[in-house]
């Protein structure tokens, strides 16, 4: 019996194939391109998504020695947030507005201020931020009515490769937590929310725990990718609660870090707990609890854009990263008095500031590249750190940080978040992340455990832990007291550079 994990991310889909040993048999990743019509804005194409998801299961079962018949179920984890709008056809009306997008601070101000935010945290969680998918409707019908009065399904982006499988509209709590349309506490979509929005319920695709069983492939889907039309798809979910179960984040006393193109820190909760402030999210997770999260939009994205567009024309033979990171393993602990503020595609925790800035600070004229690597892997781990303190303001127990996404690969990543969250560092097992939370929640789905924290518990192990070093804690929280200073010193001058660009 094996099951199917698919990670539609930012930038590319991932698809693992696991037995019900919890071993990951195969793996596949497919590229697709991300649109950014203007600063601020970000977009694809769902057909990319469908294109890349069904080609690559289909390559996955031909070139493994899997038979399709044994694969009993498929499991989705998504990037979060993105507005898919279908027509009664179901042909999409435009791209797919991205979770990264920042259009809507209009939008996110109408909610906020002038329904009140305390009112929408009332009925969904949260406060509406530029990257939830409420904001993105009300844009949409201010800014193109036409396509909004067509609007017949709204669909998350994972949800949107669940339709072309199955020709099922359904989602699951978890995803559907960030839409800023879910009764979080309840578990369901708010009349109130979509009374304000000027959505029809009937436009919302149905709501599933993450393991139930949503539908079954279509016969077409089942003769393209090799796989049966027995073959049937969970719910899943959102990519931070499909990562939170592939690192067995389940409980509390545990924190996920993900250090993808997105940065989170994922608390597990057997409660429902809002921050008054609405500085985290509350979310449904995954296993049938609640979760707490806050997210910096940039994150292993500033490495990249650090090591592709400002290097790019660094002559190195082999890897650049490697190359790069082996420089900033030279720099000293706080990167000889640098500091950078991660904000590249500005911030939502905790500042929800779309106009945030990336920032080197304390350059001087012996500042090298390597100290500027390094400061870009420190300030992303500062900016983390922010959503750890306001999670420990909330009393939540922190034993020990779980790391997962591409940043984690780099050993020296990994130390230095150790020394600046001043907690060890725990790398598990499986490598695969949200796609391998996603299989798990496939298998639960199939009735191979009884449930989700079971079948974690059976899965996941502990391969390496990182502890912190007590001389490189205490500089790093002198440091990150100046980092803290510099937002608020800055924010009138990211406001006034905005209305320049």
């Amino acid at each position: 019996m094996n099951f199917i994990g698919v990670d539609l991310g930012t930038s590319s889909v991932k698809i693992v194939i696991m037995n019900d040993e919890g071993q990951v048999v195969c793996s596949i990743a497919k590229d697709y391109d991300v649109s950014y019509p203007k600063v601020g804005l970000a977009e694809q194409d769902p057909e990319d998504w469908w294109n890349a998801t069904r080609d690559g299961i289909k390559e996955l079962v031909k070139t493994s020695n899997i038979s399709g018949e044994t694969v009993k179920g498929i499991g989705f984890s998504g990037q979060m947030h993105g507005l898919v709008i279908l027509d009664k056809k179901g042909n999409v009306l435009r791209p797919a507005i991205l979770w990264c997008d920042q259009r809507t601070q209009e939008e996110c101000d109408y909610l906020n201020n002038e329904i009140g935010q305390d009112k929408i945290s009332q009925y969904t969680g949260n406060k509406a931020l530029t990257g939830f998918t409420a904001p993105k409707l009300l844009w949409v019908k201010k800014h193109e009515e036409e396509i909004f009065n067509n609007i017949a399904h709204v669909l998350l982006p994972k949800d949107y490769i669940r339709y072309k499988l199955t020709g099922v509209f359904a989602t699951d709590v978890s995803d559907a937590s960030g839409m800023l349309m879910l009764d979080v506490k309840e578990r369901k979509w708010s009349k109130e929310m979509l009374e304000i929005l000027d959505i029809k319920e009937e436009v919302l695709p149905e709501i599933y725990e993450s393991w139930e069983v949503t539908g079954k492939l279509t016969k077409e889907a089942a003769e393209y990718t090799g796989l049966t039309e027995e073959t049937v798809v969970v719910g899943g979910a959102g990519d931070q609660a499909a990562g939170a179960i592939g690192t067995e984040i389940v409980e509390s006393g545990i924190l996920s870090v993900a250090l993808g193109t997105s940065g989170v820190v994922f608390a597990s909760s057997d409660k429902y707990e809002v921050d008054e402030l609405n500085r985290l999210h509350s979310f449904c997770h995954a296993n049938g609890r609640w979760h707490q999260m806050g997210v910096m939009l940039s994150a292993a994205s500033c490495l990249k854009w650090w090591v592709e567009e400002i290097n790019k024309d660094l002559k190195v033979e082999g890897d650049a990263f490697d190359l790069l990171l082996e420089g900033a393993s030279k720099s000293p602990v706080g990167s000889n008095g640098l500091v950078f503020l991660p904000y590249l595609m500005g911030e939502r925790t905790p500042y929800s500031d779309p106009n945030a800035k990336g920032v080197f600070f304390g350059l001087n004229i012996t500042t090298s590249r390597e100290d500027m690597t390094r400061a870009v892997l420190e300030g992303v781990c500062f900016g983390l750190r922010d959503s750890l303190e306001i999670l420990k303001s909330l009393n939540v127990p922190v034993e020990a940080i779980r790391v997962s996404g591409g940043g984690a690969k780099s050993p020296l990543w990994r130390q230095i978040l150790a020394d600046i969250f001043g907690v060890k560092v725990q790398v598990i097992s499986s490598k695969e992340g949200p796609a391998y939370g996603a299989a798990i929640l496939a298998a639960v789905g199939c009735g191979l455990y009884k449930s989700v924290d079971e079948a974690c518990k059976s899965f996941i192990n502990i391969t390496d832990s990182i502890n912190p070093i007590s001389q490189n804690v205490t500089k790093y929280n002198k440091i990150y007291d100046v980092y803290n200073k510099l937002y608020p010193a800055l924010k009138k001058s990211f406001d006034e550079i905005s209305k320049l660009q």
